[in-house]
C-alpha cells in the first residue's frame, strides 16, 4: 500500500474487509484504514463505502455500539419496512492481503 493511490482499497482475505489508504490531510499524514463492507451471494460489496476504522480504540467503540440488543432489534423492524435490494456487481482486487 506504500505505492499505492490516496482512498485507493486492498482486498485481504476476509471477505467483506478491506484495507484503505487514507490521504494526508491538514496536519495529518497518510494512513491506513480497515474498511468493513459486507459482500453478497456474489462476492461483490453491498454499498459503495463501509464501515471505515482507523484505530483499535475505534474498533472498540463500534463493536460496543454493534453488540447492544436494541441495534439488532430495530434492525429487524428496518428489514420488515424495506424492499430487499439488489446487489452491485462484482469488482476485481488484484492484491489481496493475507490477515
Amino acid at each position: 500500500m506504500k505505492d499505492g493511490k490516496d482512498w485507493e482499497k486492498k482486498a485481504t482475505n476476509i471477505p467483506g474487509v478491506f484495507l484503505l489508504k487514507l490521504p494526508s490531510f491538514k496536519r495529518k499524514s497518510t494512513s491506513l484504514a480497515i474498511e468493513v463492507n459486507p459482500v453478497g451471494a456474489s462476492g461483490a460489496v453491498t454499498k459503495k463505502r463501509g464501515v471505515v476504522v482507523r484505530s483499535s480504540k475505534e474498533l472498540e467503540e463500534i463493536n460496543k455500539l454493534l453488540s447492544h440488543p436494541k441495534i439488532a432489534e430495530l434492525a429487524k423492524l428496518i428489514d420488515q419496512v424495506n424492499p430487499e435490494r439488489a446487489n452491485a456487481d462484482v469488482s476485481s482486487e488484484s492484491t489481496v492481503f493475507e490477515i
